[in-house]
């Protein structure tokens, strides 16, 4: 009997086993029809999912419910955003739920969603992306349980390590949650749910772009009772954390078909001024264990009345503390005489109409004391701000007062006295005639320091006047490294600086005595540990991004690289990360400079245009101090004397501002006004002066010798110019890159003598004075590199050139013998025709009178056939 009741035991078990694995298989695709089938019938929008697992084991003796990757992708007008996305969805419900058809609703009692993201957005137009329900055709009389959809009878839910982002164009308003855990857990009571929820988030909040929240923690235990009936949600006992400070609520928030109604109160549980420390968020307010204080910090507030379309619920928030102080354990000193009285309020219900009064904020550090007040009004479309600030603050005190955590030390005596009144629509626009100021700020013996500069900025003094129509820069007076500063000028728009994220705009006059270009120049994307010489070397240096201001300037002294410019004048506008300079004059080596150009570092690769005048320049300093002029002439640095050049050019930089030669491009002319050679100081010369023994290129002199080449892509072409050596006509052409490598043809046009025994054989049928005389063109090549170069003195076709010249030359001087000797001939020939007409012929043996025969017949023979012609042509 046992035997037998153990065996139908075991078969039941078994056929339980059957049906918990089968049950998954069999009605898995309820579930997933039903999320289609929503998806379908009630959804215009995208919906998608990985998979759908069903599992009768989880949860066991419910069934459990996965599902993976569940998205839902807009449509027009927000195609291909994202409006929700969860990881992984899973439900607990009753066994039943799995039996019914997709158009029955299935009842969940217990859900868990794991990173999800949720983006809710209004366009400006008023489009909402969370509006996905597909319109109904026919008139809602569906009751719940026919409706397709889920329905809750909740025990326990989660949303863990999540997102959501709600964000309205037309309102401005936007509102980051991230780090998102919710729970809660339920109970029926009566007719209502009541949820025990905890609830963590890290909350960024902006209004008309103005931050009044970034990443503040937020913390909520709330006892919520939900009347799902008439959609009344109410706040029984709860408590909330913002940063760290503690807050009670209560209240109640309902839904209306067109409007919500919301009635919410909320306090601080104790008045200790601790609490306002609490408010700050924790990574600068730090630690508060020991921090001792004293008086008094409360935050009391009412938010009550309707919202929807047109309006806000109507608010009353008070902050306020009396004669309060606080210490850190760890700091030196402490903040004493604190006084706050600020109220933030709306009663109108309107959101134009909510401002902020700050009627008295006072503190007061060792015996400096800091006062100001105020008002923001119109917040959510043109602020209004109309503040008044009076007290001195030592700069240095901060950090020995508050845990600030500095990128570098901060000194100085900060003096202000300055009432002003602006709107931010007038700075947005630059209407700074509506920017109504008076007052003075000062700023003694400050020092800063940032590792985006190579040396901390000293400022001596500073002043800045406030007047209603414009603020001025009195006198300020700075060092930095080897540099100097004695600056003054107007500010345009120093509010729109401080308050609306513009460009630092003005038109400044500075003098120095020293100033040295990179004492200035930002190093990009540098921190404090990556501060080595070697590391400061490769950082590009940047043009500062935020000034837009015309800098005219007068320096004894400006360093730049390894050059030293005296007596510079001229001016510099910065924009956009450009330096243009105009009209600059200055004294280099020992001559004069003049230029205009620009200086770019807003792309990636820095570039620079510039046109340059030098004007009497030593020409030893110049080139081995311009790393452009030595590849321009590297022949140069054999030269002493004076050179006089204007080049225009333009092309990339390194990242210390230095010209990259190959990708220079661009043109030049040049006047050699008096230089000497000295051959030793280059190969080039050198070499050659040892092929062209019979000059001395050490005496030559290049006074008044002028060229001009062009240059581009890393190769100078010079055009072809000539000199002149001791009567030696010379002409000089070609090109070189600035990687040394050369291609060069000289012509040299010298006497034949000096050909030497190649041509000594055909220099001696001529006469001395002729062999003086006759000059022949010398071909020379050059090639190689200036360090190592190839001379090639064509010495043949040199010689083949005078051998043809001495051919010439001879038959030159046998035609004019032929000629000479001819003419006296027929002169005598002529001379004795008259007296010979009638005698007697007779034959002499002397040699002219043979010539003169020989001239008769031919002359004879000549006429002879003349006459025949003329007899023949009578015949005929």
């Amino acid at each position: 009997m046992i035997k037998k009741a153990l065996k139908i035991f075991g078969i039941l078990v078994a056929l339980l086993i059957i049906v918990i694995i089968s049950i998954p298989l069999l009605f898995g695709g309820t579930i997933k029809d039903k999320i289609r089938y929503l998806a379908n019938e009630h959804v215009n929008a995208k919906v998608d999912f990985a998979d759908v697992d069903i599992s009768l084991i989880r949860s066991f003796p419910k069934a459990s419910v996965i599902i993976d990757e569940l998205s839902i992708i807009n449509f027009a007008p927000f195609e291909g955003d994202t409006l929700a996305y969860a990881k992984k969805i899973s439900l607990d419900m009753s066994i039943n739920e799995l039996f019914k058809d997709a158009e029955e609703p299935i009842s969940i009692q217990k859900f868990i969603i794991d990173e999800a993201n949720i983006g809710i957005k209004t366009d400006s137009i008023g489009n909402s992306n969370f509006d996905i329900a597909k319109a109904s055709e026919e008139p809602e009389v569906a009751t719940k349980e026919e409706s397709g959809s889920f329905t809750f009878e909740l025990d326990h839910y989660e949303i863990n390590n999540s997102k959501l982002l709600y964000q309205n164009d037309i309102s401005k308003i936007a509102l980051l949650m991230t780090n998102v855990n919710h729970s809660g857990d339920g109970s029926l009571s009566g007719e209502n749910i009541v949820l025990d929820t905890a609830s963590s988030s890290e909350v960024s909040f902006s209004l008309d772009n103005t931050e009044y929240l970034n990443k503040n923690a937020l913390k909520l235990e709330a006892e919520l009772e939900l009347d799902l009936e008439n959609q009344r949600y109410t706040f029984k006992e709860n408590k909330a954390f913002i940063n760290q400070l503690p807050l009670e609520f209560e209240g109640f928030v309902q839904l209306f078909e067109k409007y919500t109604d919301v009635d919410l109160s909320f306090k601080t549980p104790s008045s200790d001024f601790k609490n306002f420390l609490a408010v700050i968020p924790e990574v600068y307010a730090k630690n508060l264990d020991g921090v001792q204080t004293t008086g008094d910090f409360s935050v009391n507030g009412i938010i009550k009345g309707k919202t929807d379309d047109v309006y806000i619920p109507k608010m009353d928030i008070k902050i306020a503390s009396h004669n309060a102080s606080f210490k850190y354990p760890d700091l030196p000193k402490s903040v004493q005489n604190i006084n706050i009285d600020t109220q933030i309020k709306n009663d109108t219900g309107l959101a134009d109409d909510m401002y902020i009064n700050i009627g008295n904020l006072t503190f007061r550090i060792d015996q400096d004391t800091f006062a100001a007040k105020g008002s923001l009004r119109n917040i959510t479309t043109n602020m209004i701000v109309d503040m008044a600030v009076n007290g001195t603050l030592n700069l240095a005190n901060l950090d020995k007062a508050y845990p600030l955590e500095l990128e570098q030390q901060l000194n100085g005596i900060l003096k202000a006295n300055v009432n002003t009144n602006f709107d931010m629509q007038s700075l947005e626009k630059e209407e700074y005639q509506n920017v109504k100021s008076a007052g003075t700020i000062s700023l003694d013996k400050f020092t800063y320091a940032s590792p985006e500069l190579p040396s901390e900025i000293n400022i001596e003094r500073a002043n800045v006047n406030f007047k209603p129509n414009t603020i001025t820069l009195d006198k300020m007076e700075v060092t930095t490294g080897k540099s100097d500063l004695s600056a003054q000028g107007t500010i345009n728009n120093l509010m729109g600086f401080l308050f609306s994220k513009q460009d630092l705009k003005g038109t400044f006059d500075v003098s120095s005595e020293v100033f040295a270009v990179n004492d200035f120049m930002v190093a990009e994307n540098e921190t404090v540990e990556e501060q080595t010489e070697e590391k400061a070397t490769n950082d590009p240096l940047k043009i500062p991004s935020f000034i837009d201001a015309t800098l005219n300037f007068d320096a004894k002294k400006v360093i730049y690289d390894n050059l030293e410019l005296r007596n510079t004048k001229g001016s510099v506008k910065i924009n956009d990360e450009t330096a243009y300079l105009q009209n600059v004059t200055s004294n280099l080596f020992d001559g004069g400079l003049a230029f205009n150009g620009k200086v770019s570092t807003k792309s990636e690769t820095p570039n620079f245009g510039m046109n340059l005048d030098l004007s009497k320049i030593d020409i030893v300093k110049s080139f081995s101090s311009l790393e452009l002029l030595q590849g321009l002439a590297p022949i140069a640095k054999a030269l002493t004397g004076a050179l006089t050049t204007q080049i225009n050019l333009n092309g990339n930089l390194k990242n210390d501002l230095t010209p990259v030669l190959n990708s220079v491009k661009g043109d030049a002319l040049a006047e050699i006004l008096n230089a000497q050679i000295s051959t030793a100081q280059t190969p080039l010369l050198s070499k050659l002066d040892s092929k062209l023994n019979f000059l001395d290129l050490d005496k030559l002199n290049l006074k008044d010798l002028k060229t001009s080449l062009t240059f581009d892509d890393g190769k100078i072409n010079v055009k072809p110019f000539d000199f002149d050596i001791k009567g030696i006509k010379v002409t000089a052409g070609g090109s070189h890159g600035f990687d040394m490598n050369m291609d060069y043809n000289v012509s040299l046009d010298v006497p034949a003598r000096y050909l030497g025994s190649d041509a000594s054989g055909l220099i001696s049928k001529l006469s001395d004075q002729e062999a003086n005389e006759m000059k022949v063109a010398l071909p020379i090549g050059i090639s190689g590199n200036f360090s190592n170069p190839k001379i090639d003195l064509n010495t043949k076709q040199a010689v083949t050139q005078l051998t043809q010249q001495i051919i010439d030359k001879q038959k030159e001087k046998a035609k004019d013998k032929i000629v000479g000797e001819g003419t006296k001939v027929l002169t005598d020939l002529l001379g004795g025709s008259k007296k010979d007409k009638d005698s007697t012929k007779t034959t002499s043996d002397k040699p002219e009178d043979k010539l003169k025969d020989v001239a008769k017949d031919i002359f004879g023979g000549f006429l002879g056939k003349k006459k025949k012609k003329d007899t023949t042509k009578t015949k005929n």
